[in-house]
């Protein structure tokens, strides 16, 4: 029996390859994958934030005091994915698991959520693997068990990474206490995503409610940026100097006033830095952060602070923010190789992604 994948095989290498394999995903069901050209380069793109949720695992939270959890169904992987991606000329997509409520389990269900979680993304990436990878999300809340379940992950089901919220139950993931985790990661040369949940480690009850949904559009940034400022400061990355962050939503606001903090540590006597290097050298290096910033001004801001090499795309699929491929593709201030750079050469690499 011919397969889908048969057929395209087959198409991709006519001279009318690309249009008969667009004719063929209407055939099976999807629609036309949108492939991306640069310069008259097929551009491969990589798309660091997808989240996803496995509703599985609400058998494990019966009967404690997880059980409440909802798990909307439209967070879950299916073919509605891979249409989305297709869409919107996404070649791969890494995949994430957030919201990290199992960060307040106790030590065994925690395993057996990471377990479930991490088991379930392998065996989507097994069906798709020229579509997705995976990024473990471990149980920071026990450093040493997040620090197995990341090499379990990497070595054990083919994970490229990890995952990790702003801070684990109101701690800073600069804490001492979370160097084994980081020091596995920097071992492994697993790159590390940090995505928010709503700044609830650092705004009083209520103090972003009302609206316009604060938590979230001004919660989420503000998080990221208190996340990897505290990574520098506090002097995390220069004990683990090959440690690679990713942080959500263009890196929150650090990137935007960068100046503040770039002179803190010198102007301010009470500052006590640990830092080894200015923050601008961190960001130019082991700091990366997404496209996630809807503006053709802020995103030439973002290349003119941290360079174009430190820049990846990102989407929040499945949740319905504006796309910023386009304005990646429609930049003047860019060159070509910053833009295929920024759509995905810099993820295969960090990723270790073959194209």
């Amino acid at each position: 029996m011919v397969t889908r994948r048969d057929f395209l095989r087959t198409a991709g290498t006519t001279a009318t390859g690309g249009l008969l394999a667009a004719r063929l995903e209407n055939v099976f069901g999807q629609s036309p994958r949108r492939e991306i050209s640069i310069g008259g380069r097929r551009a491969t793109t990589v798309d660091i934030h997808g989240h996803c949720v496995f509703p599985e695992v609400s058998e494990l939270l019966d009967n404690t005091e997880f059980s409440s959890i909802g798990f909307a169904p439209w967070q879950a992987l299916g073919p509605n994915r891979i249409d989305s991606m297709n869409q919107r000329g996404i070649d791969f997509q890494a995949l994430s698991i957030n919201r990290y409520w199992w960060y307040g389990s106790d030590r065994e269900l925690a395993a057996d959520v990471v377990r479930l979680h991490d088991e379930n993304l392998a065996a989507w990436v097994a069906q798709h693997p020229d579509r997705f990878v995976a990024l473990t999300s471990p149980s920071l809340q026990y450093p040493d068990l997040a620090a197995e379940q990341l090499e379990y992950a990497m070595n054990e089901l083919g994970h490229r990474g990890a995952s990790v919220a702003g801070h684990c139950n109101n701690e800073s993931l600069s804490d001492p206490k979370y160097d084994p985790f980081w020091a596995k990661a920097e071992e492994l040369e697993a790159p590390v995503f940090m995505h928010p949940n709503n700044a609830q480690n650092l705004i009083r009850e209520d103090g972003l409610a009302g609206r316009g949904e604060l938590g979230n559009i001004i919660g989420n940034p503000l998080e990221t940026t208190v996340f990897l400022t505290r990574l520098m400061f506090d002097g995390t990355l220069d004990k683990f100097p090959g440690l690679k962050v990713i942080g959500a939503h263009g890196g929150g606001y650090l990137p935007s006033y960068l100046g503040r903090t770039e002179v803190a540590c010198e102007v301010r006597n009470n500052a006590n830095c640990l830092s080894e290097k200015s923050p601008s050298e961190y960001l130019r290096s082991q700091i990366l952060v997404d496209t996630m910033v809807f503006s053709d001004e802020a995103l030439r801001h973002l290349v003119a602070e941290i360079g174009a090499e430190q820049l990846v795309y990102g989407t929040d699929i499945p949740f319905n923010w504006p796309d910023t491929l386009d304005l990646v593709l429609n930049a003047s201030y860019l060159s070509d190789d910053e833009k295929i750079a920024i759509v995905g050469g810099n993820l295969t690499t960090l990723l270790n992604i073959n194209t």
